[in-house]
């Protein structure tokens, strides 16, 4: 919580409207989650100058109250209200805390033009019995009558509640590093506050001497003062304090928190006649105690870091201070402590022993060394103005801090290719200058030295651009499209192949399946149409998972066994995988199995019934897909493990790639249809793109017609001769029956042709349709002894 009060001693922002001001401030980078105003409108210094008592009341009394130039009634129910008394007045239209608006009006009988508060009334105290019996507020101040009360209530103040990003460092979590940022947004200078004091003869190195044991503490510094008077705090320390969200103690604790919330700096007052003439700055001793100022036993761990008076430990660095130590309403003298401490170390600690608080917080997100002297001197300035103090000469002080300076060195043109905009260097400079960062200028190249309150940043020109972008404003920044060189991301080569295949197969209804490598011997040995020998473990971890396999289909077998004795009817599963041989050959496949209804439309009683035709069907689907449409064959063959009469060779430009078949059913009695090809094969053949052309606007002429044959004559090369006597106006040719039975001899079938002809130029006549379609009959009567059935 930053008090704009406060910031206003640093930064001139009177002119500024507050709320315009928290969003550039967010706009800059540093989000302002909300604008609180503590302002309470109608609300005055009055005073007293008649009471009275209420004619019709045993406790109420009517008032003449001066609110600056003039006197209004007011009737009250306050114990302590009298002649004479400063006090705060609510006048109408006052709204106070819990939405009561004052309004004027009349309490049994006698005029009413206001209310004089209580402070809990303001929302400034907590409403206590206490506190209500204590009454209205009895102002001592010199504020004339008619004035702002809310200057003597500290509620004239702005707040702004920060979000701040994690990256951010230590330098927003207090008011003087809020100026700096508030400053350069508003390109104005900060004034930081005064630190000078007199030093008395006496040195504090005869009064005490130091130790660090501990590489956590790179840097302790340690001033004494003397002579100490303990009372209340100015007004204004404590409004600020209230403001952050602390309570006022008295004035040595509060200049303490003050001090930090000013430069970010934790300080520890120890009582100097309680501690000794000895600091020992060392790691805590596995379960060592120490009784912390809230009152508590903690046992502390090797990790923690505590200051100690030689022996014993007298506070948790960082952290909390001890009980043993601890300044009160006697001490007279302080030994101030202003140090830097681990910070994943101070993280750790209050965690581990829920102690978070301003200080381990601020601990934790590290500290300038630089701030941590500025902080001991401001606070000997403020305990000698506030506190009476005497501050002895000297410091003593144990430092390890690197001091290396941050230095960025960087051209304009880096920065502009960085944030994608256009600066000049005067930009550059003009922004550095507004930042507070000291910079040179050599020709066209920059060197600049990072301020030590900037932790968060980092020595590299990424940091700088970023600096300099927010400054510049984000939302200045022009959208524009990359002016690097892209390309579609696409896959290519086998896993081209192999999502297509996939994508494909799933579209058909298939189910992918997963299946080991490894595989028992007997499964080894089965679909072995290519007689690969495979490849046996010599130290197999079982039986079940020795060989190498080189099929897919035993692992689907596998697979479809387990869902049969499931009660899962339909399987339609594929695998894409890699197989092994002995000769390290390595040969990617695809296999296929098929069993139950491919289609069910139970509305209309329709079930198509997976059979030879359908896994063909599928295998056509895909290649076809794939580009390799009328580059492929099925040769019959007889294959292992296959059905005799329904298994066949796949090739494609008249190379093996492939087998597709009936599970033979003495292996499986169920009729399971299995299709294997190499998609290694695949990959190396020449893929054709899929070619596309317009639908013809002319009109098609279909003819059919049914041959008998003798059954031994494969339907694919009655096929092959019907589109080779259709010439150019043949566009389709389709089998739809194949019969044997009656009205066909017994050594004979019956195989139905569908002969589409069409022209993409003109439309065909009948009578030239007729004289092509009657050369093909006479071709196949002559070629294949066949006859046509119904002629």
């Amino acid at each position: 919580m930053i008090s704009l009060n406060w910031v206003k001693d640093y930064v001139d922002i009177e002119s500024e409207d507050l709320k315009e001001l928290a969003v550039k401030v967010t706009k800059a980078g540093v989000n302002v989650e909300q604008v609180i105003s503590k302002h309470i409108d109608n609300l005055v210094i009055g005073e007293v100058k008649t009471c009275i008592a209420h004619p019709d009341s045993d406790h109420l009394h009517v008032c003449q109250v001066d609110v600056g130039g003039k006197n209004v009634q007011i009737v009250c129910g306050a114990p302590n209200v009298r002649e004479g008394l400063k006090v705060i007045v609510a006048l109408p239209g006052c709204i106070l805390p819990g939405n009561f608006e004052i309004k004027a009006g009349k309490i049994r009988g006698q005029e009413s033009n206001g209310m004089l508060c209580a402070l809990f009334e303001l929302g400034v105290e907590e409403k206590t019995e206490e506190n209500y019996n204590k009454g209205i507020e009895e102002v001592n101040s010199s504020l004339k009558p008619g004035s702002d009360a809310n200057i003597y209530l500290g509620t004239d103040d702005t707040l702004y509640e920060l979000d701040v990003h994690k990256h951010r460092n230590n330098d927003c979590y207090y008011h003087i590093g809020f100026a700096y940022e508030i400053a350069c947004i508003l390109n104005k200078p900060v004034t930081l506050p005064p630190s000078d004091y007199k030093e008395i003869k006496e040195n504090v190195k005869d009064y005490m001497s130091i130790k660090v044991e501990t590489p956590k503490c790179p840097y302790y510094t340690a001033k004494m003062v003397r002579d100490v008077v303990i009372k209340e705090s100015p007004e204004f320390i404590k409004q600020r304090l209230i403001s952050a969200g602390m309570r006022p103690i008295n004035n040595v604790v509060d200049i303490s928190n003050y001090v930090m919330l000013e430069y970010g700096q934790p300080l520890h007052f120890f009582d100097k006649n309680k501690l000794g003439n000895k600091i020992l700055v060392r790691d805590a001793k596995e379960e060592e105690e120490i009784i912390t100022l809230d009152g508590q036993q903690r046992i502390l761990k090797s990790s923690d870091i505590v200051i100690t008076d030689g022996k014993k430990p007298v506070c948790i660095a960082g952290v909390m201070g001890g009980e043993n130590t601890d300044v009160d309403e006697t001490t007279k003298d302080i030994l101030i402590e202003s140090a830097i401490f681990d910070a994943v170390s101070i993280r750790y600690t209050a965690s581990r022993l829920n102690l978070k608080s301003e200080a381990s917080i601020r601990y934790g997100k590290g500290l300038s060394y630089e701030y941590t002297d500025a902080a001991i001197n401001r606070a000997c300035y403020l305990l000698e103005k506030y506190a009476d103090a005497k501050v002895l000469s000297g410091v003593i002080k144990h430092d390890k801090v690197d001091k290396k300076e941050k230095v960025v060195t960087f051209k304009t043109s880096e920065i502009n290719t960085l944030l994608g905009i256009t600066l000049n260097d005067e930009d550059v400079k003009t922004e550095l200058k507004r930042l507070d960062f000291p910079f040179q200028v050599k020709k066209d190249t920059f060197t600049v030295t990072i301020p030590r309150r900037r932790l968060d940043i980092d020595p590299n020109i990424n940091d700088i651009a970023e600096e300099i972008g927010r400054l510049y404003g984000y939302h200045n920044l022009v959208s524009t499209l990359p002016v690097v060189p892209t390309r579609r991301g696409i896959y290519v080569g086998d896993v081209a192949i192999r999502k297509q295949i996939s994508k494909r197969l799933r579209m058909l209804g298939l189910n992918e399946s997963k299946n080991y490598t490894l595989v028992s011997p007997k499964m080894a040995e089965l679909f072995r149409y290519d007689k690969e020998e495979a490849v046996v473990l010599p130290n197999p971890m079982s039986v079940d998972k020795s060989v190498v396999r080189t099929s897919l289909l035993p692992s689907l077998i596998n697979v479809y066994e387990y869902n049969k004795a499931r009660h899962v009817e339909d399987i339609f599963l594929y695998e894409i995988a890699k197989t092994y041989q002995k000769d390290y050959k390595e040969e990617s496949k695809v296999a296929i199995l098929m069993e139950g209804n491919y289609m069910i439309n139970h509305w209309q009683g329709i079930k198509v019934k997976c059979d030879f035709y359908v896994i063909k069907g599928i295998v056509e689907n895909l290649l076809d897909y794939l580009g390799f449409k009328n580059c492929y064959t099925f040769e019959k063959s007889t294959l292992p493990e296959m059905h005799p009469g329904m298994s066949a060779v796949i090739k494609l430009d008249k190379e093996p790639i492939g087998v597709i078949g009936r599970v033979h059913p003495s292996y499986k009695k169920d009729e399971i249809y299995v299709a294997e090809l190499s998609m290694t094969k695949l990959y190396e053949k020449q893929i054709k793109p899929i070619k596309f052309k317009e639908a013809s606007k002319y009109p098609e002429i279909k003819k059919d017609f049914a041959f008998a044959v003798k059954k031994e004559l494969e339907a694919v090369e009655l096929v092959n001769q019907i589109r080779k006597s259709g010439g150019r106006l043949l566009t389709d040719i389709s089998i739809f029956d194949v019969y044997v039975g009656e009205n066909v001899e017994k050594d004979e079938k019956s195989i139905a042709f569908s002969l589409t002809f069409s022209d993409s130029t003109r439309t065909l006549s009948d009578e030239e349709v007729t004289v092509v379609f009657e050369k093909v009959i006479a071709d196949i009567e002559k070629k294949f002894n066949a006859k046509l059935r119904n002629k």
